[in-house]
Formats: C-alpha cells, structure tokens, sequence
C-alpha cells in the first residue's frame, strides 16, 4: 500500500506523522530525499508524536542518536551521509539497532541497503516549488 501527501506547510507534518504511525506497524522508517528536502524535520514531527523528551537533531557526524521517550522506550535516528564504508556500519553495531524492536528512522538509507532488514517503510521526500511531496510505500 502506498500513500502520497503534497504538504504545503511544515505544521502539516504532525498530522503525517501521527497517521503513518497509526496506519503501519513497521518500525523501520528509511528516508529518502536531497540534502535539504526536511527527512530531519519530518523525523522531529515522528519523535514529538513519540512523546519523546530528548532534544532531537541530525546524527550527521555520530552517525545514530538514541532518544528517550516519557514511558522509557528508545527510539534510533540514523544519518548515514557522511559514511564511507560498510565497516563504519559494523562499527556501530547497527544490527543491535535494526532488528530491535525499537523505532529506527534512517536518513541516507541507499549507503546501507543491502544491510537493511526487509520489513520498513519507504518514506521518499521531493520539492516541488514550495510543496513538499511525500511518497510512503510499506515493505514486508
């Protein structure tokens, strides 16, 4: 099943939020798109809906950032941009984090994908003027 949302202002993405995460019950989010299309953005408005109490930011240089939500569940943020090798992958235990039952959101999921589970969501991002298109297709 695939969904699309033309989103033509950013407080719009709460409401995208919740629905993905009422509508599907994976909890691997992939998020593609160009550098400055919103995946962090939209990765915040998830985390607010999450409940979560961590300040939430790019992991562009740590490569994950683990955050904490009020009922002590732990959810993953992922940047993969800035990664050079697999082994940097590896490093990291990304295993550990994947095939938890944690929600994992992964930005630059193409670096990886042939290390990724197969059950995720596909969440594609473009501009378009000053819209932003999203594309969501689940994958079991």
């Amino acid at each position: 099943m695939s969904l699309k949302f033309i989103i033509r202002k950013e407080e719009e993405l709460c409401a995208v939020a919740k629905m993905i995460l009422e509508k599907y019950n994976s909890k691997i989010f992939l998020f593609y798109g160009e550098m400055g299309v919103g995946k962090t953005s939209f990765i915040k408005k998830f985390c607010k809906e999450l409940r979560v109490s961590d300040i939430v930011s790019s992991p562009t240089f740590s490569i994950v950032n683990q955050y904490s939500n009020v009922n002590d569940e732990i959810i993953y943020h992922f940047d993969f941009y800035r990664t050079e090798k697999k082994e940097e992958v590896f490093d990291i235990g990304y295993e550990e984090y994947l095939f938890s039952s944690s929600y994992c959101f992964i930005e630059w999921p193409e670096k990886i994908e042939d290390l990724l589970p197969t059950n995720y969501l596909k969440i594609n991002m473009k501009l378009d003027d000053n819209n932003r298109i999203i594309n969501i297709q689940e994958y079991n």
